[in-house]
Parts: structure tokens; C-alpha cells; sequence
């Protein structure tokens, strides 16, 4: 038989002084910021080489 009784749901037990990581701390990481860097640096490469050796 299915059993339909409500139980209560569980809620996340988060330490209180831990604040929710967002896209910010991501971004300081350093191993991301180096891989944006280098993408970067090839976007304006591209884009200069298109400016003016083209």
C-alpha cells in the first residue's frame, strides 16, 4: 500500500556563521581568473590582428 502520511521536510543544516557562496567567489578564484585572462588576452589578439593587419 502507499503510504501518504506528511512528513515534515528536513531543512539544510548549515553551519549559521556560513554564508551561501555566489558567482563573486567563484570569480576569485585564481585558476578561473587565469583561464578569463588567457581567453582575454586571445579575444584582443584576434581583434587587433583584425584591425590592423587585415
Amino acid at each position: 500500500m502507499l503510504d501518504t502520511s506528511q512528513d515534515p521536510v528536513p531543512t539544510p543544516t548549515a553551519a549559521p556563521s556560513e554564508e551561501p557562496r555566489g558567482c563573486l567567489f567563484a570569480l576569485s578564484q585564481p585558476p578561473l581568473m587565469i583561464f578569463l585572462a588567457v581567453i582575454g588576452g586571445l579575444l584582443l589578439m584576434a581583434a587587433l590582428h583584425d584591425l590592423f593587419l587585415l
